[in-house]
C-alpha cells in the first residue's frame, strides 16, 4: 500500500514511516521544512511538503495514498492550545472528506490521558465533551463526524508518555525542569498513575491497525503498561540528575510545575486489552522505567 503519513519526521510518526517500510509498504511523507523534507527521504520515503494548516497540502496527499496514518499535532501547550487543536480538527474533517466513498483506512491520533481519570480506562471510553472539555477533544469528535459519513477511520490513543531514543516530550520535560529547580518532584505520595508505551511498539500498533479490517470509528490504545506511578519516574531523575526527590502539595506544584501541573498530577491508568486481543499486539521494547534510566535521557 502506499501511506500518506502526517508528522512523518515526528518523534512517533519516523518510527511509524520506518515500520511501514520495512514491511513492505510504499510511504508518502508531510513535511514542513527543509529539514523535514530530509529527514523523511533518508528514511526512504518519498516527500509532500505541506503541514496540517495547508488543507489543499493535505488534499493532495490523501488523493495520491491507499490510506493515511495522521500522527502530526501542534504541541503548543504554552500558546494557543485550542487553535492547535481545532487545526487538528480541520486536518482530520479534511482528510476524511478526501476518503470519503472509498475503503481507504484513515488512522488519527488522540491520547489516553483525556478519559476518565482514577480508573482503568478501556478503548470503548469516550472523551468528555462539551464547552468545557479539554480542547484536545476535537480530533475524537472529528473522527466521529467522519465517521458518521461513512469514512473507515480509526482513533489511536497513545499515553502520556511514548519514549525511547530521541523522546522529546513529557518526560524530557521533567528532566529540564529537574535541573532548573534542582529538584526531581511529584505531587502529593507521587502514586498517580501514568501509562506508557515506547515508540517502536507504538509504530507496529499503527502498521497493525492499517492492516486490519476495523470497522469505522474503532478506537485502539497504544499502551504497554497501564500504570506506572509517577513518583517511580520522579525518582530515576532524581537519582541520575543527583538532585533532591520531593513531594509538593497542590498548591505547591503550579509554581514548581506551572502549566504542567495539570500532567503531573495526572492519574490516568489504561489498559489495551481489547486492542492487544484484537490484532495479536505484544508489546516488545523496555518499559518507562527501564528506558529512562539510561544515559541517552540525561545528556546536557
Amino acid at each position: 500500500m502506499r501511506i500518506f503519513v502526517t508528522g512523518a519526521s515526528g518523534f512517533v510518526g519516523s518510527a511509524t514511516v520506518r515500520e511501514l517500510i520495512g514491511a513492505g509498504h510504499q510511504v508518502l511523507g508531510l513535511a514542513r521544512s527543509e529539514p523535514a523534507a530530509r529527514s523523511v527521504a533518508a528514511a526512504g520515503a518519498e516527500v509532500h511538503r505541506g503541514d496540517v494548516a495547508d488543507l489543499d497540502s493535505l488534499r493532495r496527499g490523501a488523493a495520491a495514498a491507499d490510506g493515511i496514518i495522521h500522527t502530526a499535532f501542534i504541541h503548543d501547550f504554552t500558546g494557543d492550545f485550542k487553535a492547535a487543536c481545532e487545526t487538528d480538527r480541520r486536518a482530520i474533517e479534511t482528510l476524511g472528506a478526501a476518503l470519503a466513498g472509498s475503503p481507504r483506512p484513515l488512522i488519527i491520533t488522540s491520547g489516553t490521558g483525556l478519559l476518565a481519570t482514577g480508573r482503568l480506562a478501556v478503548e470503548t471510553d469516550r472523551q468528555p465533551s462539551g464547552p468545557d472539555a479539554f480542547p484536545r477533544v476535537a480530533s475524537e469528535e472529528a473522527a466521529e463526524a467522519v465517521a458518521s459519513r461513512g469514512v473507515r477511520v480509526a482513533v489511536m490513543r497513545l499515553p502520556p508518555s511514548v519514549h525511547g531514543e530521541g523522546d522529546h516530550g513529557f518526560v524530557p520535560l521533567l528532566i529540564d525542569l529537574a535541573r532548573k529547580k534542582s529538584a526531581a518532584a511529584y505531587i502529593g505520595d507521587g502514586a498517580n498513575r501514568w501509562p506508557a508505551v515506547h515508540r517502536i511498539d507504538a509504530a507496529r500498533l499503527y502498521r497493525l491497525v492499517l492492516e486490519s479490517e476495523f470497522a469505522p470509528g474503532t478506537r485502539f490504545h497504544a499502551v504497554a503498561e497501564e500504570a506506572v506511578p509517577f513518583r517511580s519516574i520522579a525518582e530515576v531523575i532524581g537519582r541520575r540528575l543527583g538532585v533532591p526527590v520531593v513531594g509538593k502539595s497542590p498548591a505547591e506544584a503550579a509554581e514548581h510545575f506551572g502549566w504542567f501541573a495539570h500532567f503531573a498530577a495526572l492519574d490516568a491508568p489504561a489498559s489495551s486489552q481489547r486492542t492487544r486481543e484484537q490484532l495479536a499486539w505484544r508489546p516488545e521494547q523496555p518499559g518507562l522505567i527501564t528506558d529512562l534510566d539510561q544515559s541517552a535521557y540525561f545528556k546536557s
